[in-house]
């Protein structure tokens, strides 16, 4: 893990390019874990709501799988690849800090089987081409995990 303006950055997952602040992860019954990283929570401030779309709903890749909320923001989850909601983390919608408190473990926001998943991945970003772009990002918006 790379730690960027006191933000943790796991080299291991895929993350959306830009400014869309999302991880992925590739689990190997090929299904895709969906969470918000460090730098998203630092962005969003204390996360007081994170509400899943719907099981069984299809998402384009960058459409939202969700909302979070916070003091100071509202804004998207957004899918980092197409495909259906097949779960939903039950455990962050009952308590919305674990987004702050453990971003990449417990607060993973949904689960998906991904429909178009080799050229979806491929628009993703890992390894130092993720801490790369963060680091960027962070420096372009500020953002500090500090």
């Amino acid at each position: 893990m790379t730690e960027v303006s006191g933000c943790n950055i796991p080299e291991d997952l895929y993350y959306l390019a830009g400014d869309k602040l999302v991880w992925a992860r590739f689990e190997e019954d090929g299904t895709v874990t969906v969470g918000v990283p460090d730098p998203g929570q630092a962005v969003a401030g204390k996360v007081v709501a994170v509400t899943p779309k719907k099981v069984g709903r299809n998402v384009a890749r960058g459409k939202s799988v969700g909302t979070l909320e916070s003091g100071k923001w509202v804004g998207p989850v957004p899918a980092p690849v197409s495909g259906e909601i097949i779960t939903i983390n039950e455990s962050v919608k009952d308590n919305p800090s674990l987004v702050n408190e453990d971003p990449y473990g417990e607060a993973w926001v949904v689960k998906l089987q991904p429909s178009n998943l080799e050229e979806d991945k491929a628009e993703l970003v890992t390894g130092q081409k993720a801490i790369e772009t963060f680091q960027r990002l962070m420096e372009e918006k500020n953002i500090s995990c500090e």
